[in-house]
């Protein structure tokens, strides 16, 4: 119906155009059912770069887009056009004019080399940002990468009446009464296309989205994706909320998308619950000298014996008998290849290991024995190993092995619940406020305040694509509402957080705003001059950020300023905490223990120890919580007895009201549990940068006749260069004439271009194995069968022809 009524409009007749508009009136008050939205005029793109011919379809620049001529004639810069619906013959100058392509039409596109960033030179990973309507891109992309997108994130204007969108050049804003079923026939377009790049049975699309366009959103993709399992998430982005009359609203919304096979691996956070401390313990190696009680020698004779070590490698080889009581030790002894060690206290004298030497012996086998540094002061060699508690939990799952050691085989451990949670579907996370780390970040790298309006937080934007591709360390991510370029910088994060290689293809638009228009056209500037592109959003915010967010600075060489909160951990060694209660054990019954117990509470507020503890013992020790207390020090061996592998015991309270004694307990303890390690969560500087690269390019198009004739092999090197992977950096030619072959084993791709010399460019596909992609220029089909008969195993593709029947039969779908 709108359709009809867009024609309707330009019927010049203006009695008739009122009958008939009264007439479809009628029509558009009948009920419909679904999701049912009017089809509209061909969506029409101004083409810049493209050149003015006889029979270009154009359009005035200050016009509106889908007010099409025909060129019939050029007399230098007066072009003679022909107005499509009315036939009106009209002059305009050439810079008036821009080409236009229609939805549907056959188009060969390219890409145009505008610049690169390079900041790993030794890396295969190249990202991709493209300057281009995102349909004509998305066009391109199913040539190159059809069923190869793990996940697509996207974050589609949101249609709010605000005209924060274009549709045939025009803004949307709230008073145009198709504007839904503007925003819906655009989206349907563009998510038919998503559909055929995704991976069929294991991608993900993920589309952003608020309340003014959700339900149409989420109908419209059960229409398209009938196959999928859908899903939506509700997060927070605004906490202080946005108020719109009546209730603060504070939330968006993201729908997943997934394709019949896609699943979401477990995470450490499930992004609703209150995360008390993001510090996690880090499960303890125990120190194999016994501290504490019977820790000399004469208290455990059979514990005296040598160990073994490795001084090259770095590693435990194995555990003597024991010694003799009557015998003493040669300190730093060798032994063939390898040193002794012994257990000598702090004080020199003899004390003995925490385990028999046969049972350390089966622990130095499973890689549970770990060589520390020499000890000037002991003369010996500090060794710690996974105490009884651990393996257990080794045993029942509790503790994981993650890896080992390749020299030592001494393995690495840490507590499996930490990465073992369902993520939620409602999201509240302080790091996902759109204003602290959304707009100030990207402010914080372009160096300039308010440079785009409403960009996500890089950390919403890091945790939604992370709770796709966590275990997919090298997924391809497209995005082709690109914006601000937070995908990208998010995708980069995410690299850097877990080693990963995963690429990111950005598609934006270098649209500016209604304002800057109206500027730019009163100060005499049109669309396609400079001055207005480079005021667009692409040239001027998505380019920017990805290009100062990698190397950690701006063209201008100030270093960015700020930093990023990592998913991934350091590990770090911290001091037990011990507290004096000044009291004597006199004063405390059974009633003041549990008053007391009362007032301990950890730094948020949570009582640290449960008054139900609390019986006729003169301390608490338990293994479910993280604090101890000594009430009676009379109790203090047997305290301390209790006290031995209870790692998780960080924070201990001593009642007495004697300093030097509080001092005297303080380090018994130290000496039996020592310091505990924590993972904590990574800070990384902004100014660091990121280990990545990325060509800029803008998509382009050619001539179809001149394509077939191989007069723009230069001009296509790019898109064989994507459709090879991206691997390493796009290749050029820099000489006039085009080489007979270009072998790129860096590229990991070889194109013939003269098939003369096939002969030669077998030989050599033959010296580089690592080659995968081939390009074949050949007008004979039977030939080109031919010539890679023998290239099992690689992708194989006929030029020029693969690429023209793509464009021409994937035509006005």
């Amino acid at each position: 119906m709108a359709l009809l009524q867009d024609l309707i409009q330009q019927i010049d007749d203006s009695a008739l155009k009122e009958r008939i508009l009264h007439e479809t009136n009628k029509l558009l008050k009948q009920k419909k059912f679904g999701l049912v939205f009017e089809e509209h005029l061909p969506e029409c793109t101004p083409l810049y770069d493209v050149p003015i011919r006889v029979g270009s379809k154009v359009a005035l620049k200050t016009g509106y887009v889908s007010d099409i001529y025909t060129v019939m004639n050029i007399d230098d810069d007066e072009v003679q056009c022909d107005r499509r619906e009315t036939h009106e013959q009209k002059t305009f100058r050439l810079d008036e004019l821009v080409t236009v392509a229609e939805f549907g039409e056959a188009i060969y596109p390219t890409l145009k080399p505008i610049d690169t960033v390079e900041n790993a030179p030794g890396s295969d990973l190249w990202h991709t940002l493209i300057e281009a309507d995102n349909y004509h891109a998305l066009q391109l992309l199913e040539y190159l990468y059809a069923e190869k997108v793990d996940c697509i994130y996207i974050d589609p204007p949101y249609n709010t009446g605000a005209k924060d969108w274009k549709y045939n050049n025009d803004y949307v804003d709230g008073s145009d009464a198709y504007r839904h079923s503007k925003w819906l026939s655009m989206m349907e377009k563009r998510l038919k296309i998503a559909k055929k790049l995704l991976n069929p049975d294991t991608g993900v699309l993920i589309v952003t989205i608020d309340e003014h366009e959700m339900h149409h959103l989420r109908e419209l993709i059960d229409e398209v994706f009938p196959e999928a399992y859908v899903q939506m998430v509700t997060y927070v982005i605004n906490p202080k909320g946005v108020t719109q009359g009546r209730f603060s609203r504070v939330e968006e919304y993201a729908i997943y998308c997934f394709m019949p096979q896609a699943m979401v691996p477990r995470s450490n956070d499930n992004l609703l619950n209150v995360v008390e401390d993001k510090r996690t313990l880090k499960p303890r190696w125990k120190v194999l000298l016994r501290s504490g009680t019977n820790s000399r020698r004469a208290d455990r004779k059979n514990m005296f014996y040598p160990i073994y070590v490795d001084l090259e490698k770095g590693r435990v080889v194995k555990a003597g008998e024991s010694l003799p009581f009557e015998e003493n030790p040669v300190l730093n002894e060798k032994v063939g290849d390898y040193y002794t060690a012994w257990p000598i206290r702090t004080d020199g004298t003899y004390g003995n290991w925490g385990v028999g030497y046969e049972t350390l012996n089966e622990l130095i086998s499973e890689g549970y024995v770990s060589l520390g540094g020499y000890d000037k002061k002991r003369n010996t060699y500090a060794i710690t190993y996974i105490s009884k508690p651990n393996r257990d939990k080794i045993a029942n799952g509790e503790i994981v092995i993650t890896g080992r050691d390749e020299t030592t085989g001494v393995v690495n451990i840490e507590f499996a619940s930490n990465n073992n949670k369902t993520i939620k579907t409602i999201w509240h996370r302080t790091l996902h406020d759109a204003g602290a780390y959304g707009t100030d970040v990207v402010s914080s790298i372009i160096g300039k305040k308010r440079t785009f309006s409403f960009p996500k937080s890089i950390y919403s934007e890091r945790d939604a694509i992370a709770a796709i591709v966590r275990d997919n360390k090298k997924a391809l991510i497209l995005d082709f509402f690109a914006g601000s370029g937070t995908t990208l910088n998010a995708v980069n994060l995410l690299n850097a957080e877990d080693n990963g290689s995963r690429r990111c293809i950005l598609v934006t638009n270098n649209e500016i705003s209604e304002e800057e228009s109206k500027a730019l056209s009163s100060n005499g500037f049109n669309p396609g001059d400079s001055e207005w592109e480079k005021s667009g959003i692409c040239q001027s915010v998505t380019w920017p950020r990805t290009k100062y967010s990698i190397l950690g600075k701006r063209d201008d060489g100030t270093l960015l300023e700020g930093r990023y909160y990592m998913l991934s951990t350091v590990e770090k060694t911290m001091d037990r905490n011990f507290y004096q209660l000044g009291f004597t054990a006199s004063q405390l019954n059974k009633d003041k223990k549990k008053q007391l117990l009362s007032m301990l509470r950890d730094k948020n507020g949570k009582a640290q120890l449960p008054q139900k503890l609390v019986d006729d013992s003169g301390y608490i020790v338990s293994e479910d919580y993280s604090a101890s207390i000594l009430f009676d020090v009379s109790d203090l061996e047997e305290w301390l007895e209790a006290l031995q592998d209870q790692d998780q015991i960080i924070d201990f309270y001593i009642v007495t009201d004697d300093k030097r004694k509080f001092a005297q307990i303080k380090l018994q303890v130290i000496d039996i549990l020592g310091t505990y390690s924590v993972n904590e969560p990574e800070i990384r500087s902004m100014l660091d940068g990121f280990k990545a690269n990325c060509e800029y390019f803008k998509l382009a198009f050619l001539d179809k006749t001149s394509v077939a004739l191989g007069r723009q092999f230069r001009e296509l090197l790019p898109v064989l260069w994507m459709k090879g992977g991206a691997v390493g950096k796009c290749p050029t030619i820099e000489n006039d004439d085009l080489p007979n072959m270009l072998i790129l084993p860096q590229n990991k791709m070889a194109i013939l271009v003269d098939e003369i010399y096939y002969s030669e460019f077998d030989v050599e596909l033959s010296r580089n194995p690592e080659i995968q992609t081939v390009f074949i220029v050949t007008d004979s089909e039977s030939a080109y069968r031919s010539m890679i008969r023998t290239y099992d195993g690689k992708d194989c593709y006929q030029l020029y022809r693969d690429y023209l029947d793509n464009f021409r039969i994937n035509t006005g779908r």
